[in-house]
């Protein structure tokens, strides 16, 4: 297992949160919360960046879906970039590809 590590940084977007190793059962509460503690407001982007994250399990996909909430509540968007094909792979299973926006990388999805 590879510790999650989460590593937040500003893109002319909003607020970018790096998101790598294991966001799972251990962890998940983690990012939920850096996320609820970040200050989102209306027309601002949450992009987590998942390009780096080796392992997601259930209660990570939960955590993914609150941080969604969390920025729809703010009048915010979300949005995924560089998600793992494993993790995509059961996005697309459950239907979690047509509820995030996904992008193929950091570039584009913090690009006003």
């Amino acid at each position: 297992m590879t510790p999650l590590r989460i590593t937040a940084r500003e893109a002319a977007t909003g607020p970018v949160l790096e998101v790598s190793g294991d966001l799972d059962y251990a962890s998940a509460t983690e990012l939920r919360e850096r996320v609820t503690a970040l200050a989102l407001r209306p027309g601002l982007r949450l992009v987590l960046d998942l390009g780096c994250m080796e392992f997601c399990d259930s209660s990570g996909l939960t955590a993914l879906i609150a941080a969604r909430s969390h920025a729809h509540a703010a009048r915010a968007d979300l949005a995924l970039a560089a998600v793992p094909a494993n993790t995509l792979r059961i996005m697309r299973i459950v239907g979690l590809d047509q509820v995030f926006t996904l992008h193929p990388d950091i570039r584009s999805a913090t690009t006003p």
